[in-house]
This record gives C-alpha cells, sequence and structure tokens, in this order.
C-alpha cells in the first residue's frame, strides 16, 4: 500500500465524502480508488465502518451519487467506505469484447485462480484484508465494520461475510445475487476467474457457504423487491429462495424482506438504506 492521494472531498450533510486512491498489492500493483464518509464527529473521535459492495459496471461512485445514504450516516455514527468493483487499467486483463457482466467494474468480490486473472482480480482480498487495514491505518475509525451491497456485491457482503464472521458485527444485502453456481452471471464470471472445477466454486456461493455455516449470528438482512428485473424476467439471477431454503435447513438467522412494487435499482435501495444503515449501527455501536 503506498501512494495516498485525496482525488476530491465534498461536505455533504455533516460531513465530508472523500475520494481517495492508492496504489494496491492485491490488485496486481495497479491504482485503485474508493470513497470514504467521514461524519463531522471523526473530527473528535473514531467511529465504526461499513462497507459497501457495489454491483455489475459501478465503480466507487454510483452509491455516492445515488443512494442518499449520508444523513442516515450521520445519524447513526458509521463511516462509510466504498470500493471499486473491479481492477481497473493499463495492464488489467478482461476478455474481447468486454462485457458488462465480466471483468472490468464485474470482479465479483472472489480471488481468481486462472492464469490471466489471478495476478490482478483479488477483489476478495482486497475487501477484507487489503483495504480495512488501509483504512484503519489513515483514518479516524475503530475496528468495528459492518458490510452491506448491492445485487453482486450483496452476492460479495454475503459471501464475504460468511466467511470471516470474527470480523464483522452485521451484514446485509440489496437483491443479492444469492446462488451465483446456478446462474448465468455466476457459471461465466467463475468460470474465468476459477476454472472449470465447480467444487472450487462453492466458496463464493452464499447459499452454499450458508449450508455449513456455524459461526456467530452476523444478524443477516436481505431486501429484495418484488418487480426486480433479474428476478421476475427471463432468467432469475438472484434466487433468494435457494438462499432462504438453505439457511432455514442449516438454522442460520435470517430476515428476507420482499419488498412489494420495487425493482432493482437506486430508486428500491435509496429508500431502504436507512433502515440498513440503522440495522448495522445496533451492533457497531452495541
Amino acid at each position: 500500500m503506498s501512494g495516498l492521494s485525496i482525488k476530491s472531498a465534498v461536505r455533504v450533510a455533516q460531513g465530508v465524502l472523500k475520494r481517495v486512491e492508492f496504489t494496491s498489492r492485491t490488485l496486481g500493483g495497479t491504482s485503485t480508488t474508493f470513497a470514504a464518509y467521514l461524519p463531522d464527529t471523526t473530527q473528535n473521535k473514531k467511529l465504526p465502518v461499513v462497507y459497501w459492495l457495489s454491483g455489475l459496471t459501478c465503480t466507487d461512485e454510483n452509491f455516492s451519487q445515488k443512494a442518499g445514504a449520508f444523513q442516515s450516516a450521520c445519524d447513526n455514527q458509521v463511516v462509510l467506505v466504498m470500493p471499486d468493483t473491479s481492477p481497473r487499467g493499463d495492464g488489467v486483463p478482461d476478455e474481447d469484447p468486454h462485457t458488462y457482466d465480466f471483468g472490468i467494474g464485474a470482479g465479483f468480490y472472489l480471488n481468481a485462480t486462472t492464469k490471466k486473472y489471478k495476478t490482478h482480480y483479488n477483489m476478495y482480498d482486497f475487501v477484507v484484508k487489503e483495504l480495512p487495514d488501509f483504512v484503519e491505518s489513515n483514518f479516524p475509525v475503530t475496528q468495528k465494520r459492518a458490510i452491506c451491497g448491492h445485487s453482486m456485491g450483496g452476492h460479495g457482503a454475503l459471501t464475504i461475510g460468511l466467511k470471516n464472521p470474527e470480523r464483522y458485527t452485521s451484514v446485509s444485502a440489496f437483491a443479492p445475487i444469492c446462488n451465483p453456481m446456478a446462474v448465468p452471471w455466476g457459471t461465466k464470471a467463475f468460470g474465468f476467474y476459477l476454472g472449470d472445477n465447480k467444487e472450487s466454486w462453492k466458496q463464493y456461493d452464499a447459499t452454499e457457504l450458508i449450508k455449513e455455516y456455524k459461526g456467530k449470528d452476523l444478524h443477516l438482512l436481505c431486501d429484495c423487491g418484488t418487480a426486480d428485473n433479474f428476478l421476475v424476467g427471463d432468467v432469475n439471477q438472484l434466487q433468494p429462495l435457494a438462499f432462504i431454503d438453505a439457511a432455514l435447513k442449516a438454522k442460520v438467522p435470517l430476515t428476507f424482506r420482499m419488498q412489494a412494487g420495487y425493482d432493482h435499482s437506486y430508486y428500491f435501495m435509496s429508500t431502504f438504506i436507512g433502515e440498513h444503515l440503522a440495522h448495522h449501527a445496533r451492533f457497531l455501536h452495541a
């Protein structure tokens, strides 16, 4: 980790949103940008962090511009940290032609093992280890963390939380890809990133992970809209019922709410993000 620079800083609600750039070891030595929202109270004390993982095609900016989360972050006294969704820059490999659901903008929060992608596509290690270490070394935050995300990022939040319960007080997701091994988005990405051995895919599938979960209560909270086009369209890319069923059979506590009439967009997330941040704050401040 080196070369920290502040790309921008803007005041919003009762705090400052900063976009921060640094050189990432786990992402193949590329420069990566994340956003951090710091309520004014961080001038006097350290606050816990909620990490937000975005979905396909997103950068660090989508959540900041569309979710309307900053007043809630102040009200709940949490710092928000929003990483990018993949490595970027010269030398970062991709498929040709580029598609929205793989490669740049679609890192799937895993550690790639195939020769072409393993140097750069290590978003799992970046989110679990490198980014928190960097944030905790450079910003006024505690080591208490929660994690949440949307769609591909919801998949990331669930899998990362289930694999690392000691690192997070709580986990939540909006319209997560719950069973990627069973849907086109996941099988495409896992094939390119992880190869043909489907046993190796299970470590990045929330439905498979929750079947074997024996850790603490992560206060899992998920919301999905009943009008989500990836739920009710030609292909059910989200598979919430598979995840709910696996959790029930494993006796893992889970709150999964189907919200009537909402779609996959930030209109949906902006409606409920305040509830999610309040949910995390209950446990971060306990």
